[in-house]
């Protein structure tokens, strides 16, 4: 017993610790709004979880307009610096992410899209959360997101015509993906206990039948 405990608590700790980078990764991934796909949402083209996440909870009211604010300035900051070199300001971020009419918009696109809206909620979530607790939540949301983009470039639900609205993924998928299966964390001790050995021979029975003399 003493060397499975001694091998296990070095491989817990460096399975924490690989949850843990990968969580970051993660992160940076979902709030700095790296593309990780393309599809129409009801906001236009969403290339991030974030945009399509943002396009829902504007229209629905579920969060005040600050709060989706916050999520969408990292992401719209760094990507004024690498395109132009410039800071976009607080009050221009609806009209750059395409969200200032948004509540007018149709929610056909979003419900004809319901596994990658869903998913893109959980990796949002997923993100936030894994940051302070390692869970699961990013790996059901990166994989509903794989499946709802799957199913309608594969399968042709739904249908579209014009190729500039053609679902198209971006390599950085498998970076996320690979994040969100390592950033799940596993119990290594219940890995590592073994079952307590059992007796396999039964003890003899006394026969009931007396013994000749």
């Amino acid at each position: 017993m003493a060397n499975i405990s001694s091998t296990t608590i070095p491989a817990k700790r460096k399975w924490s610790n690989l949850s843990k980078y990968a969580c970051r990764i993660f992160f940076f991934l979902i709030i700095l709004q790296v593309p990780l796909f393309r599809v129409q949402c009801r906001s236009g083209m969403c290339t991030t979880p974030i945009h399509v996440t943002s396009s829902q909870l504007i229209s629905s009211e579920v969060f005040p307009l600050p709060v989706v604010k916050g999520l969408l300035y990292p992401g719209a900051v760094v990507n004024g610096l690498v395109s132009n070199m410039t800071v976009p300001s607080w009050d221009q971020l609806l009209s750059i992410y395409n969200l200032t009419d948004i509540k007018e918009a149709s929610a056909i696109t979003d419900l004809q899209r319901l596994e990658v809206l869903a998913g893109s909620y959980f990796c949002v979530a997923g993100s936030l959360i894994g940051i302070i607790r390692p869970g699961r939540m990013s790996m059901f949301g990166i994989l509903l997101v794989i499946w709802g983009l799957v199913k309608e470039g594969i399968l042709g639900k739904p249908v579209s015509t014009d190729p500039t609205k053609a679902v198209f993924v971006y390599p950085t998928m498998l970076i996320a993906l690979a994040s969100a299966f390592l950033s799940v964390k596993y119990d290594l001790n219940k890995a590592g206990k073994t079952a307590p050995v059992q007796s396999v021979a039964k003890p003899l029975k006394r026969s009931s039948k007396s013994k000749l003399k």
